[in-house]
């Protein structure tokens, strides 16, 4: 008899120490798998920053050849204003036309309050404050970023 309570008593135990063993597993089960869902949404979000880093990377690629380009389109326009050719008002629509389809865009200075996050004042005379008076050079825009500012003349009232 003593024999058979010490192999309940055994078994028992056994028993309690697979039952604990098991918990122990399935706790460890349960935290294995919050660190991979963990790790896998920090390896999406990896993803996606990665991916919008190179969409904006894409995006501004061209900044610095556009940089050089637009000096030359500038002449063009204003030669465009002494010259009568017509190659001269095609070639400058297309060139529009292609700056516009990457994203760049003019900056509106005529008859606009003077706005310093994109334009620069070269000079001032008399006239209405703050108000843009004469485009000096255009200003551009990349993708609704700055590329570079306009040159204005901007108005200032005559204190007596």
């Amino acid at each position: 008899m003593k024999d058979d309570n010490n192999k309940q008593d055994s078994t028992k135990s056994s028993g309690r120490k697979k039952s604990d063993q098991i918990k122990s597993l399935e706790q460890r089960v349960t935290e294995l798998e919050e660190q991979l869902a963990r790790a896998v949404a920090d390896y999406r979000n990896l993803e996606k920053r990665f991916e919008d880093e190179k969409r904006e990377f894409v995006k501004f690629a061209n900044r610095d050849l556009l940089l050089r380009l637009i000096p030359a389109f500038d002449t063009l326009v204003l030669a465009e204003k002494y010259v009568t050719d017509e190659g001269i008002k095609i070639t400058i629509k297309h060139l529009q036309e292609s700056l516009r389809d990457v994203g760049v865009e003019k900056i509106q200075t005529e008859d606009q309050i003077f706005n310093p996050e994109t334009m620069e004042a070269l000079s001032t005379s008399e006239g209405e404050e703050n108000k843009v008076l004469e485009e000096l050079r255009p200003g551009y825009t990349l993708n609704g970023k700055l590329l570079r500012p306009a040159q204005v003349k901007v108005g200032k009232q005559n204190q007596i």
